[in-house]
């Protein structure tokens, strides 16, 4: 019925067709109004779309994402649907894919961006957070504009990429609509009310009447799946099989799931999104050591829930958080845990230190279930790079996991969905979604040489990538950089590499086995003994990948390239950084790092 409707609209919207539009829409779903959006855009006048930027930018609500995980994507999204519902002109955009030529002609810019690792702008956002603090911005005197910033307080610089957007745009002229939003990890309730009040800001701005339905992403919104973050995928698990040796002192898993029919396709380089429960001994654990009933019912957002359930499936259990810490300490009245959460990095290592259960046998406190469940954040998914290629896997998907395994007073402590992974049986159910990286991606050109660095489980999308070179015929030279601590006991998929490199799909191995040596010996290391042959590589045109580790791998690997261009490209330190910037904006460096 709803499709025999929007099929008899016209475009440009007329007021009446915008009133229609508004009672068909008012009780769908963010999903199903995104459907609609995607719907009417896909199904206007080309041309009008095209030129809808240019000729109605005073009714045109540009919404731009920068998004690593694909949260504040969602949340444009949902936006650009709700606007549109309105009768409002929308521009969705990734903030990598917006022309920052436009950005002088727009009167209204919502953003929604996150904040990655320290401080640091999502690779969508890059190039836009650049061109903001250059001296090529414009003044934007006539612009309107709110940001959504997204972040995790864990982190020092909670929110910084959203505050400097915001500060910069003020800088240059622009008026706030509405002050920066700052959402933690649970963003889900701030989110929501920020979309209304923005959207009431935003009306008096517009004019409803003449707006027609644009969408500057419509190609890749009707082609996205079904299942998503908020719609996961219930998944079978065909296997759980250890690739570390018997002695090797870390547990690394290959993971194989069954997409079955769900029609979920992914490109290698992407991420697949992991819904796990807690673990049933740590929930009981918890309960017991605060006292506290598993039958006691309890509140999560709008529904109810046993205590034991919620635990289970709603919050977490493995991941600290400043604000519980803090939370705890005037709970405990103790004052070394009030030291602690009065020093930012005191906190930070005590957060990365332990888990709930930790804090409770630490700093004992009297609490109700209802009181607990709302200081603990909710259960998140955890991200994990796919280990495999659709061309050569089909419907499954594969994983490579380390159990995240440590031990205080005696106690084992692992991390959620690494031991729901590890500890999953032939047939388990696992709700799962892929999230896209399209900025980790092979070279469109085949011809193009690469050179993977992936030490660990940063190996994983590197494979994927062989094997999609593989399937494809592709010939073009490829090495890899892999490390680990012992070659008998660690060295992932080694079968796999030296199949190959005796079929020449791969040109150049070269391994790091840190502790098999008296000197510890790492990737970085590899990279600098290889340097004239990786900076030939890089004359030659090489695409150049990392992805592993983002404290202290990825970095350290970046000075060896540092060091590799001084060296052996003539450049002095500066150059070299300006260098592989070219790179990175040329999608010639791309990592994915954690």
């Amino acid at each position: 019925m709803l499709l025999k409707e929007l099929s008899s609209f016209a475009s440009p919207l007329s007021q009446g067709q915008v009133d229609k539009l508004k009672q068909l829409t008012s009780e769908l779903s963010a999903t199903q109004l995104a459907w609609v959006s995607g719907y009417l855009a896909a199904t206007s006048n080309q041309g009008q779309i095209a030129s809808a930027p240019e000729t109605a930018a005073a009714q045109t609500v540009t919404i731009l994402f920068g998004s690593q995980t694909g949260n504040g994507k969602a949340i444009a999204k949902s936006l650009a649907a709700q606007a549109t519902a309105k009768g409002f002109a929308v521009n969705l955009a990734s903030m990598a894919d917006y022309n920052v030529r436009q950005l002088k002609q727009e009167t209204i810019l919502i953003a929604v961006v996150s904040t990655h690792g320290e401080g640091e702008a999502p690779d969508d956002a890059i190039e836009l957070h650049k061109f903001l603090a250059s001296k090529r911005a414009p003044k934007l005197d006539a612009l309107n504009f709110s940001v959504l910033a997204l972040g995790d307080t864990s982190y020092e610089f909670f929110c910084q990429t959203g505050k400097d957007f915001s500060e910069r745009l003020t800088a240059l002229g622009a008026k706030q609509l509405l002050p920066i939003v700052e959402c933690d990890v649970d963003y889900e309730e701030a989110a929501e009310s920020w979309q209304e009040q923005v959207l009431e800001a935003v009306e008096p701005l517009v004019q409803a009447s003449g707006a027609s339905v644009v969408s500057i992403d419509t190609a890749k919104a009707t082609s996205e799946s079904e299942f998503t973050k908020q719609q996961p995928y219930e998944a079978e698990i065909l296997l759980s099989q250890k690739l570390t040796g018997r002695d090797s002192d870390r547990d690394v898993r290959h993971v194989e799931i069954d997409l079955g029919e769900s029609g979920i396709s992914y490109e290698v380089g992407d991420a697949l999104g992991i819904w796990f429960t807690n673990s049933s001994g740590l929930v009981n654990e918890v309960i017991a050591a605060l006292s506290l009933d598993a039958n006691t019912e309890v509140k999560v957002g709008k529904h109810t829930f046993s205590l034991e359930q919620a635990l289970l499936e709603k919050k977490e259990l493995t991941q600290l958080y400043p604000g519980l810490v803090t939370a705890w300490a005037e709970l405990a009245a103790n004052d070394e845990l009030t030291a602690i959460a009065a020093d930012k990095e005191q906190t930070r290592q005590f957060v990365l230190g332990h888990q709930l259960a930790d804090l409770i046998s630490l700093y004992p406190v009297t609490i109700d279930a209802a009181k607990l469940v709302e200081l603990l954040r909710p259960l998140t998914p955890r991200l994990y790079s796919i280990a495999s290629s659709q061309a050569e896997v089909e419907n499954e998907v594969h994983l490579t996991v380390a159990l995240v395994e440590d031990e205080r007073a005696g106690q084992a402590r692992f991390g959620g969905a690494s031991h729901f992974l590890a500890s999953a049986e032939e047939g388990q159910l696992v709700k799962v979604y892929v999230e896209p990286n399209k900025h980790f991606r092979l070279p469109e050109n085949n011809d193009t040489p690469v050179i993977m660095v992936g030490p660990g489980t940063g190996v994983a999308p590197f494979r994927a990538f062989m094997q999609q070179r593989a399937v494809d015929g592709v010939n073009s030279d490829s090495w890899l950089f892999f490390g680990n601590p012992h070659f008998e006991q660690d060295f992932l998929y080694q079968v796999e590499w030296q199949q190959y490199l005796k079929s020449g799909d791969l040109s150049r191995l070269d391994v790091a086995f840190s502790r098999d040596q008296e000197h510890k010996v790492y990737v970085q290391h590899r990279i600098a003994e290889q340097g004239e042959s990786i900076w030939q590589w890089l004359q030659n045109g090489a695409h150049f990948y990392i992805c592993g580790d983002a404290e202290r791998m990825a970095k350290d690997v970046h000075q060896a390239l540092i060091n590799v261009a001084v060296e052996f490209g003539g450049l002095d330190e500066a150059g070299a950084e300006s260098y592989l910037e070219d790179l990175r904006s040329a999608k010639r460096y791309q990592k994915d790092v954690y």
